[in-house]
């Protein structure tokens, strides 16, 4: 079969109609990292009757122990589908041994690093080539830490990437046991013995996750742990990223709470930076959870529209852009 880029192979595994969307699921062998079995899967969405009519694409990316049903439900429900019928280009990609991308052969060493370093600006440039533009990036969770390590370790330019979205990610949040040395060996030890991390069996959600990933988080909160890789500190790269961004907390997120989703955005060099907290006491009809922020009935009317907005004008309603150096303008930014 004929590959579907001149970048590298890809084939068009399928091609189905869901109702009024029109889902084309993309299989991607970029072989630019140490692990030639890596094949991506990417979902593209739009509307039917409307495929000379797409909009400026999007990338949503999803968080650990998940995959594209995150964005898009088999009904037809999600930020995915609303944001097509908004007139969008939807691609959702899924991260290595997620959904329908099979596990490589060095499934249990993935990181966020590899992620970063080669998934991800593969997928760029390939949704660059099929749509000649630079798209917009949304991610939850470990979806938007991936992004942020991307941009800071350099390995995405303003070239790939309109805008960033961070929903629900934190780099900050101290686990204090971890900075003992003992605790940290101790924890590095059980997820060898592990081996994996098992969504089902922990109550995290519908996927695995692997070893490397693991110890890669467990590295950035021990007593020395920074976030970056060896060689490229991706915390100090953000400081050099001009591209917009946008991050979004939720009140009653104890996982990811809104100081640590705050400091994480503060370290970006963008003069267009916008904070935005989900809860009751800034107007919201609730305390919004980690996942509730994005996938509840709620969010359907109070955030999707929101994103949409950012996507449209790289502002929040009512607000103009906030600069980095004008910490005043920050603070009237966080609320509604």
């Amino acid at each position: 079969m004929q590959s579907s880029s001149e970048l590298f192979p890809v084939t068009l595994a399928s091609a189905e109609l869901r109702g009024d969307l029109c889902e084309d699921v993309y299989r991607l062998k970029p072989g630019n990292s140490p692990d030639f079995s890596v094949e991506l899967a990417v979902t593209r969405l739009g509307v039917h009757g409307r495929d000379e009519q797409r909009g400026v694409p999007v990338l949503l990316l999803h968080g650990s122990f998940s995959n594209r049903r995150f964005w898009y439900s088999p009904r037809g429900l999600g930020l995915g589908p609303f944001l097509a019928r908004a007139g969008f280009d939807v691609w959702i990609p899924e991260m290595r041994g997620h959904g329908l991308s099979p596990r490589n052969q060095e499934y249990r060493r993935n990181r966020v690093a590899d992620y970063a370093r080669y998934d991800l600006p593969a997928i760029a440039a390939f949704v660059r080539e099929q749509t000649a533009q630079a798209p917009h990036w949304i991610g939850h969770s470990l979806g938007g830490i991936t992004l942020a390590a991307a941009l800071g370790g350099r390995y995405l330019g303003a070239e790939d990437v309109a805008s960033a979205a961070l929903f629900g990610s934190q780099v900050s949040r101290t686990c204090w046991p971890l900075k003992i040395s003992p605790v940290e060996w101790g924890g590095q030890l059980l997820l060898r013995c592990l081996g994996e991390l098992s969504g089902t069996r922990l109550k995290r959600g519908p996927e695995d996750e692997p070893l490397g990933v693991g110890l890669e988080v467990l590295r950035w909160h021990g007593l020395f742990g920074r976030f970056g890789e060896r060689g490229n500190d991706w915390w100090a790269g953000l400081a050099g990223v001009t591209v917009p961004v946008l991050a979004v907390a939720a009140e009653a997120d104890r996982e990811d709470p809104p100081w640590a989703c705050r400091k994480l955005l503060e370290q970006f060099g963008s003069e267009c930076r916008h904070y935005y907290c989900l809860g009751r006491r800034h107007g919201h009809s609730d305390d919004y959870g980690h996942i509730e922020m994005l996938v509840s009935k709620p969010a359907q009317v109070e955030v999707w529209p929101l994103v949409e907005h950012w996507l449209r004008h790289q502002a929040l309603p009512g607000q103009t852009t906030v600069g980095a150096s004008g910490d005043r303008a920050q603070d009237a930014a966080i609320h509604p």
